[in-house]
């Protein structure tokens, strides 16, 4: 059984900007659906990095700047965003080719 931790967070993808690749990290606070999307500034969803069950813990999740179909995205600003349960929480990634 995992100890639940106290928040669920996002933290700042690093680094940032980036190219080729950054690292979201993100903390879950227990056991629940989470998903992990990558949307454009005009809210196409990019790419999905994770959905499914997780246990609480601390998390790392790499994207390569590469859309669903394994094409590279365009330089510009893409929001990573957390949804675990009800609570979503977004930040601002920056990619530059």
């Amino acid at each position: 059984m995992s100890i639940p931790f106290r928040t669920l967070a996002l933290h700042q993808n690093r680094p940032n900007p980036f190219n080729p690749t950054t690292t979201i990290s993100f903390v879950i606070d227990k056991r629940q659906h989470v998903s992990l999307t990558i949307y454009d500034t005009s809210g196409r969803l990019v790419r999905t990095l994770v959905d499914r069950e997780m246990e609480s813990g601390v998390y790392g999740e790499e994207w390569d700047g590469r859309d669903a179909k394994g094409h590279t995205v365009a330089s510009g600003v893409y929001f990573c965003r957390l949804g675990a349960g009800n609570r979503t929480l977004t930040r601002k990634a920056v990619f530059l080719k």
